[in-house]
């Protein structure tokens, strides 16, 4: 094994921390020896439990905000459907059907800077028509996070708060301009203070370098975020970034890799963008991550659940629910 994979392994199994020059040494070096160096750390300190969590386009398009990947501002033309609310049969159709896979966790998002009161009341009711009917757990990402809000989606039962970072602050200014880096941390920050958990991490492949998704990492890890999800850029017609290259599987599953050595003790889940990498994407979870988002997702299409459980669970992962 590559001598700097090996060095940095050992000390973080045994309970240290690697530091970021360690980090961008590992990026550079035998990038198979990292991905089974971080498998191995993954299996130390999660085991073999795997997380899936699934969500749910509550509101859909006319976001305001300009950022360059997303095909739900109002600012790109991406012939997207759009809706101010999902239909209460619609969302415990998909509820019940993720129940019945074992899926732990499920999200409504909305799009948009953050809730009017209008929607705000209208999440809290399908959030409790969602834990009438099935035994996951709540979620919700719906932009930034007033203190009134936060209470709100509390008290309707949501005990995880979803916010990414998408880039590390360095790099966010090139990817969004009408919000903040520091406005997602303060909202992060608020939800946590509220009494719920945190999911948050970013977008790879939206022309950053290794050293930003590396920067990302340990901004993560400042924060203390346990859920973090990696998303791979689908370069959707009709935004900014809809000329990318995708990134190569090596790419992804080093990032995968550096984000375990990173934050070994997290739910390192993937995201929107893996169905890209067809069944390759599944060597992801022999690189370091350990959680899936399951099903579609906003607004490209994902691998069926079942094809995720039978390919999951054919790498030695199990599925048991969390305790809330």
């Amino acid at each position: 094994m590559d001598t700097t994979v090996q060095q940095a392994r050992d000390a973080i199994l045994a309970g240290g921390r690697i530091d970021r020059p360690t980090a961008l040494r590992l990026s550079d070096g035998n990038r198979e020896d990292l991905w089974r160096a971080a498998d191995e750390i993954r299996r130390h300190f999660c085991g073999d439990r795997f997380d899936l969590c699934s969500i749910i386009n509550a509101r859909s398009g006319n976001c305001t905000e300009n950022c360059r990947f997303c095909a739900q501002s109002a600012r790109h033309r991406t012939g997207i459907e759009s809706y101010e609310a999902v239909a209460e049969a619609e969302v415990l159709i998909q509820a019940k059907d993720n129940d019945d896979h074992g899926v732990h966790r499920i999200s409504l998002v909305t799009s948009g800077r953050s809730l009017s009161p209008d929607t705000l009341a209208e999440l809290t009711r399908l959030f409790g028509q969602i834990a009438e009917s099935s035994s996951m757990l709540l979620c919700a990402s719906a932009g930034f996070l007033t203190e009134e809000i936060a209470a709100g989606l509390y008290a309707a039962g949501v005990r995880r708060y979803h916010c990414n970072l998408e880039a590390s602050r360095n790099y966010f200014p090139q990817v969004c301009t009408t919000h903040t880096w520091a406005e997602k941390v303060e909202t992060l920050r608020l939800a946590r203070r509220t009494g719920m958990s945190l999911c948050s991490g970013g977008i790879i492949g939206m022309g950053e370098a290794m050293e930003d998704r590396i920067d990302m990492a340990f901004e993560l890890r400042e924060l203390e975020v346990k859920s973090i999800p990696i998303n791979i850029l689908t370069a959707i017609p009709g935004t900014p970034l809809a000329e990318l290259t995708p990134l190569a599987l090596d790419e992804v599953l080093t990032t995968v890799a550096l984000f375990r050595c990173i934050n070994p003790d997290a739910v390192i889940r993937m995201a929107g963008g893996r169905q890209q990498l067809g069944r390759e994407q599944y060597r992801c979870f022999a690189a370091g991550a350990n959680g899936a988002i399951v099903g579609n997702y906003l607004t490209t299409t994902g691998s069926s659940i079942a094809e995720d459980l039978t390919r999951i669970s054919a790498l030695g992962f199990t599925f048991e629910r969390p305790t809330p």
